[in-house]
């Protein structure tokens, strides 16, 4: 058992970094020259990079931050599939946790990172696809709806337990159950701040055609 220490250790490390990775705070200044933390919400997420930024960068840094989460499933289970329970069904759940953890906490940035719904969504689908497609169908439905890209991760957030431990179709092993409901909380943690704005009436709206520097 000794042995495999170092090889669990080595995902789970590249797995948080992976996740860690704040491409909208790098893409915004390398591209831009603009740092994303001082315009609109301040997060390093897709949303307020295309907000901020224009839809293509927007839409990049959405592809990367999921991109990132499934990557990380990946490598923890080419690096340590022997090394967690399950083997490589373990490993996996392992490092998409790892991922959303990085990025919501990355050492890039001052440990403050974006609120993980990307990350959580490339993630989750490489361990549970059937839940994960069910929430971006929850997800679209609420943008839909209310015209908020908040919303939307809330709502994903909130019923994606609901589908990985009350839906036969959905299900992946208790193991995906259980790491879909801590991101889940994770997620709607990050999402107090948007629950406040939204209480209050205050929290903007999403367009496909919002300008560069709208509010």
């Amino acid at each position: 058992m000794s042995e495999l220490a170092p090889k669990s250790a080595l995902a789970l490390l590249g797995a948080f970094l992976l996740g860690a990775m704040p491409w909208g705070l790098w893409l915004g200044k390398l591209v831009r020259g603009v740092d994303v933390r001082q315009h609109g919400s301040g997060n390093l997420g897709a949303t307020n990079v295309y907000r901020t930024l224009g839809p293509g960068l927007g839409w990049t840094v959405f592809l990367l931050d999921a991109g990132k989460g499934a990557a990380a499933v990946l490598l923890s289970r080419a690096i340590a599939a022997d090394a967690f329970p399950g083997n490589a069904t373990g490993a996996g759940l392992a490092g998409a946790l790892c991922a959303v953890l990085g990025h919501a906490f990355t050492p890039f940035a001052r440990w403050r990172g974006g609120k993980g719904s990307a990350t959580a969504a490339g993630a989750m689908v490489a361990v549970a696809p059937v839940g994960s497609i069910l929430c971006l169908v929850s997800f679209l439905v609420a943008v839909l709806a209310t015209k908020r890209i908040s919303v939307g991760s809330i709502a994903a957030a909130v019923t994606l337990p609901v589908y990985l431990w009350g839906v036969p179709l959905a299900w992946a092993g208790k193991g995906a159950a259980i790491v879909g409901t801590l991101v889940s909380l994770l997620i709607l943690v990050r999402h107090v701040p948007n629950m406040r704005r939204l209480a209050a009436g205050t929290e903007p709206t999403f367009s496909l055609r919002r300008r560069p520097g709208a509010s």
